[in-house]
């Protein structure tokens, strides 16, 4: 917890860890089928990003009944067990509650061996740092929420949001690596200032290596940026270098608060090309190498 890592681990044998992380949140889409299969790929995510392999899961469910019919609740269930099948989970319950506002989300319980534990704490200078999900999920849902039609794109990051990191988080154990974690509400700048405190370290990334939805730059520009996003800046403002070449638009894609986002991995040079090739065989769609660890700076994230 001191490191803010993904999720917590806890040693039964010389063989076996338990790993166990919780998540929910209200919707980011119309779709209640969607939505359950966007919040369980989320909270499976944390489990893969310490390399572990999820086991069991309980919904949570937070569900206002004057504002929604039961088959509502239904179509969320389906999908959170529809992703969970995916996964090759087992929904062994949950609990529900009466609540003003809709959410919904699981409890995890995953297992690795404790020797190959994959924590935010590990990275080392000369690292090589690779993203596997585009950002700016957290702008695109703020443009559904109020009613915006974006047509393909909201189509596309859908399918970024439902994709687990399970085949990125496999490659990563069979190639071998220092550190991960995964891209959600602190942002990639969040959760890369996270990773560079925890291990003592400084991170260089290059912002035009970062892969985005090019339409989330027009969508900022609009106006569509989540309180998230934002909060995400201001607590980072002494923590994050920004380059002033950088567009606002384009350093607030960096900033912004994804939902099921993608494995930040931090992996030694030399596998560097091993662990790219890897992920791009297995068919991860997006393998992005954006930066480096450095030893200057520590806790400290320079983009440039």
């Amino acid at each position: 917890m001191n490191t803010a890592d993904d999720a917590g681990v806890y040693k039964l044998t010389d063989e076996i860890a338990l790993i166990q992380t919780v998540d929910f949140f209200t919707p980011i889409v119309d779709d209640p089928y969607t939505y359950g299969l966007i919040a369980a790929a989320n909270s499976l995510s944390d489990v893969y990003a310490m390399g572990g392999t999820p086991l069991t899961a309980m919904n949570i469910v937070g569900f206002p009944q004057k504002l929604f019919s039961n088959a509502v609740l239904v179509e969320i269930l389906r999908g959170g067990f529809d992703k969970a099948t995916e996964a090759k989970t087992l929904i062994v319950g949950g609990h529900t509650i009466t609540d003003d506002e809709l959410k919904y989300g699981m409890s995890i319980t995953g297992i690795i061996h404790p020797d190959k534990i994959v924590t935010n704490a590990g990275a080392r200078p000369g690292d090589v740092i690779f993203l596997t999900k585009p950002l700016g999920t957290g702008i695109i849902s703020t443009a559904l929420k109020v009613g915006e039609k974006l047509g393909t794109l909201e189509s596309k990051a859908i399918e970024v949001m439902t994709t687990l990191n399970k085949t990125a988080a496999e490659v990563m154990q069979q190639i071998g690596v220092h550190a991960c974690t995964d891209i959600t509400g602190f942002g990639l700048l969040g959760h890369s200032y996270e990773l560079a405190k925890a291990s003592q370290v400084g991170l260089k990334i290059q912002a035009s290596a970062v892969p985005i939805f090019e339409e989330a730059l027009i969508l900022v520009k609009d106006g569509f940026v989540p309180g998230g996003t934002s909060n995400n800046r201001f607590f980072l403002e002494n923590k994050v270098h920004i380059p002033d070449s950088l567009s606002w638009e384009h350093s607030t894609l960096l900033f912004d608060a994804q939902t099921s986002g993608g494995l930040l991995i931090i992996v030694p040079a030399p596998k560097a090309a091993a662990l790219e090739n890897a992920l791009r065989a297995a068919g991860v769609a997006t393998v992005a190498r954006i930066g480096e660890v450095v030893d200057e700076h520590p806790a400290q994230v320079v983009v440039f």
